[in-house]
Formats: C-alpha cells, structure tokens, sequence
C-alpha cells in the first residue's frame, strides 16, 4: 500500500513529468542543432551562386517566393540581375538554387533519372491525391511506368480525342450564344474554358458524359476543390508538415473531396477491368474488340511490360487521378492565354481568323479535323508563341543524389533543390530578343532552342512535364498544342475576341460578350490568369505546379 501511495504521490508525479520534459527538450535540441547544422552546410556549399538579399541568415526567403503577379515580376527580376542562377533559402529548412538559362539547365534536365529524385516540397503534397503516380515515381520504378504509358499518348490515340475535343468545344460556344442572347454583358471566360477542358478529359480518360458544362459534376467540383487546396498548402509553411495539415480546415476539406475522387475512379478501373475480364473469358481479342474506341484507362489497363506484367488498379487509378489533375488547369491556361494574347493583336487575331476561314470554306459544319491540323501554321506559331510567354507550368523541381557541376565552375550539393525556371527562361533577355514581345517569327529559329529543348529534354531525360505536355511520340505536340489548336479557328469564325475593361479584381478579368450588329455574336475578351481561384490566379501567367 505504501508503495502504490509513492507511485501515485504528487512529487513521484513531478519528478516523471520532469524527466519526460528532460528527454523531450533534448529529443528538441538535437533536432535543432542538426537543423542549424544542416543549414550552415548548404549556405556553405551554395555560396559559389550569387544570394539575393534575405530577410536574415536563418529565415533566409522566407515569405518572398509568391504564386501571384508579383511572384512572376520578381523571376523577372531576379533574370535580369543574375542571369543564368541564384541560390534561395527557405528559412533553414529548403535550399534551392533557381535557375533560368539554358546551359544551366541542360546539365540537370540531362542527368540520368538513377541520380534524380522528386523532391518533397513540391510532389509531396501531391501524394496524398495521385499515390506513386509517374509524376512521383523515381529511378527504375518511373522508367517502367513510362514505357507502359507511352501508348496512351501516341499519334494514333490522340488522333481519336479530336471528335471529343470539338464535342465539348461545341458545348461551351452554344452555352455563350445562349448567354448572349439573354443579353449578358460579361462572361468569366477561365471558369467556362476550364469546365470545357475537364469535360474533354472525362471523355479522353474514362469515356464518362459528365454533363459538368451545364450541370454541377461532385467529381469536377472536388477536381477544383483539390486544386486549390495544393496551391493554398503551399504558401503556408506550417501546413507542410502532414501531422498539423490534416488537423486545420482545410486538410479536412482536403480528405473530403479526396474521398470523392477516389471513390469515382476507383469505381471506373474496377468496371473496366471486369468488362476487359469478361472479354477475355469468351475469348473476344480485346487488343481489336469492342469497336467502342479505346480511352485512356482502357489502354494502360491493357499495356504489358516486357515480363507480361501490367499495371495495378491502385496504380492505373494513380496515373487516371494525375491525368485529370495535371491535364485539365493546364490545357485551360494555354487556351485562355492564346485567345488574351489574339485579343492584344488584332492584326495576328486576323491573320488566324482569315487561316481558319479558308480552311473551313465550302464545309458544312465549321470543325477542325485532325487533318486540317498541318494546315493551320500561322495558329500553331501563335499558340506556341503564347505558351513561351505565359507557360501553364512555371518551374518543376529536381532533387540529386549527388553533386551536380554546372557551368563557371559552379556545384550544385547533393540534396539541394534545383528550381528550373520555365517562365524565367522564357523571359530571359540574354536568350530572348525582347522577350516580353509577341513575335510568331522567332519559333522558326530560336524556339527550337529554348521552349522545346526544355519540354523535349523533360519529357525524355529527366521526366514528364505533365500529362498536358505529353508529347506525342512522332511530332512532340501534346494536349496544350492540339486542344488549342482544335479550339482556335472555331472560336474566330463565330467570334472576334478583343479586350475588355479591366475589372481591377486580380484573376481572371471577364470576357465581355455582345452581340454582333450584323447578327454573329463577338466576343471580347481579355484573361489575366489561369490558376483555379481568384486569390491564386496570377496576373500574368499561369499557376506554380508541380511537374515530372
């Protein structure tokens, strides 16, 4: 009795709080001190590339890097003083070095994928959503998943999506007459775009009529939803760390609509994988059978590696959830920059309308077939031209598992996180001649160089840009090419797009739509971003995401 009193006296009680506050305040002060150390280490090693001003030696750039217009205008910045590279701390804990020139980048974008890794500050958070998706996988494990892929997005496959991609096309323009008719003033032309482009993909990918252009779609909603959770997540330090997220609002609201997403394609993989089962059971060649064409989840269900192995359901529902996700925001920045930067240049907008006119003339519907692709060169120069100046992906991120040499002697440490600027490459004078203007021209020369030796160069070396980016494996034209170019010449043989008055809101200005006085509707339209949420759109190009 006098020893379970003891036990359970006050000062017993004290002296085991005190020893477990002991053991935790040093648990506490290894952390940190190996922390402090880790950091002294990288601002050691990163010294050979120039710093911009910090707000001190441990918080480093803590709170500058913004996804917004002043994020964009400060990589303009940072080109224009530094070049080529600069290092970047995020308080001790991310050590970066950016980068945005060409030669600076080719070493990194070369490198074999044994020795290059996905970092976490970026793909991590993504995980929870895509799973070990081609986007997150490394080494042997990306290498195989890429090989299976491939056939999903061969020039014969996308040649099937144009039918899809004019139906949903369709949809949106009679959606604008009617609002035109009813005698609307402005439209939010992003938000209709980017309902546009998950339609489009719902078909390509899962063969699924959601009806989301004209009804309310729970999955589509929690597309969004989830979109905009991983770009708020990022501008919030605290919320990296999974332990505190899942606790706060939104990493609630995160597993919610997670639960939606998954549940939907879980169901799709499962259906189609019993009807390809089926299939096989009454000996029916499912490699030419049903004449129903093949969509993306039909076709990775049926790829097999060299040992006759497939994917799993897990991991087909992974690469189907990556291919919504990635696929849809980005395809509807690249249409929306295209028809801002046509609005800005009548002359061009012209040129394009006049291209698809005679193209079109004589035909009784006004719709692009994959034929007429070829034919529309003027279109492709100026959608490709918009792309370099407002990239929808604006920097992907490397890790190394050793050091990397760069050019002038400079060494990029195991473990730091390499930034490839897209956008700051894009806009740097010392490769571009005036590169904040539009000129069609320059792609017969120098976009060879620069644009497509970056998406080519990701794509084949170091990983996939997105699934937008895709390149077909013949010509190197992916989803961001092929949906704009399908889209363009219908939108300028009913409409003229001109700019609107700007509404001071940061985002995504409204498209103004009036009705033609000789009876065609015209629309005037002026897109200041291409990211999901007003608070996030940037002004002046599209949204920070995380690539392959």
């Amino acid at each position: 009795m006098s020893l379970l009193w003891a036990v359970l006296s006050w000062t017993s009680l004290c002296r085991v709080l005190v020893v477990l506050a002991a053991g935790l305040g040093a648990l506490v002060s290894v952390w940190t001190a190996r922390l402090l150390a880790r950091h002294a280490w990288f601002t050691y090693r990163l010294s050979c590339f120039s710093k911009p001003h910090a707000n001190s030696w441990l918080l480093g750039h803590l709170g500058q890097m913004q996804s917004s217009e002043e994020g964009l205008l400060q990589v303009d910045d940072l080109v224009r003083m530094y070049t080529h590279s600069c290092s970047w701390f995020i308080g001790p804990f991310y050590h970066l070095v950016r980068l945005f020139h060409p030669d600076y980048v080719k070493p990194l974008l070369m490198a074999p994928a044994s020795v290059t890794i996905k970092d976490e500050l970026i793909y991590g958070h993504l995980r929870p959503w895509l799973g070990q998706s081609l986007l997150l996988s490394n080494g042997a494990e990306w290498s195989r998943k890429r090989r299976l892929l491939t056939p999903a997005f061969h020039f014969d496959t996308l040649k099937d999506y144009v039918v899809k991609f004019n139906t949903s096309t369709d949809t949106m323009h009679e959606k604008w007459r009617h609002l035109v008719a009813k005698g609307t003033a402005t439209v939010e032309m992003f938000d209709h775009v980017t309902l546009m482009t998950l339609d489009s993909l719902l078909k390509c990918a899962f063969s699924y009529t959601s009806d989301c252009q004209k009804s309310t779609s729970e999955y589509v909603s929690a597309i969004v939803e989830l979109s905009e959770l991983v770009i708020d997540r990022r501008q919030k330090i605290l919320h990296h760390w999974d332990w505190f997220y899942w606790k706060t609002e939104q990493g609630k609201r995160f597993r919610k609509a997670l639960s939606t997403v998954h549940r939907f394609t879980r169901e799709v993989v499962q259906k189609r994988r019993a009807l390809i089962s089926q299939q096989t059971k009454t000996d029916t060649d499912v490699s030419t059978a049903p004449r129903r064409k093949k969509d993306f989840v039909d076709i990775i269900l049926l790829s097999k590696d060299e040992d006759g192995r497939g994917l799993t359901d897990e991991e087909i529902q992974a690469e189907a959830n990556t291919f919504m996700f990635a696929g849809h925001d980005t395809t509807a920045s690249a249409i929306c920059w295209t028809l801002y930067n046509l609005a800005r240049h009548e002359h061009y907008q012209e040129k394009c309308r006049q291209e698809a006119m005679d193209l079109m003339q004589g035909r009784d519907r006004h719709v692009v077939e994959w034929e007429d692709l070829s034919n529309l060169p003027f279109t492709t120069m100026c959608i490709r031209e918009s792309l370099r100046l407002h990239a929808p992906v604006q920097a992907v991120t490397r890790k190394y598992n050793q050091d990397m040499a760069l050019p002038g002697r400079r060494i990029v440490p195991k473990g730091a996180i390499c930034l490839v600027s897209i956008y700051g490459t894009h806009h740097n004078p010392a490769v571009w001649t005036s590169p904040d203007v539009r000129n069609e021209g320059r792609h017969i020369v120098r976009l060879l160089f620069t644009c497509r030796f970056l998406s080519r160069l990701i794509y084949s070396l170091s990983g996939v840009l997105s699934p937008a980016f895709w390149p077909r494996v013949h010509s190197g034209t992916g989803f961001p090419r092929l949906h704009p170019l399908l889209l363009g010449p219908q939108e300028l043989h009913w409409a003229e797009i001109r700019p609107g008055t700007a509404s001071g809101r940061r985002g995504v200005d409204p498209a103004q739509v009036s009705p033609d006085p000789g009876g065609e509707p015209r629309t005037r339209g002026q897109v200041w971003g291409s990211a999901p949420s007003p608070s996030t759109r940037p002004a002046c190009g599209g949204r920070f995401v995380a690539a392959a």
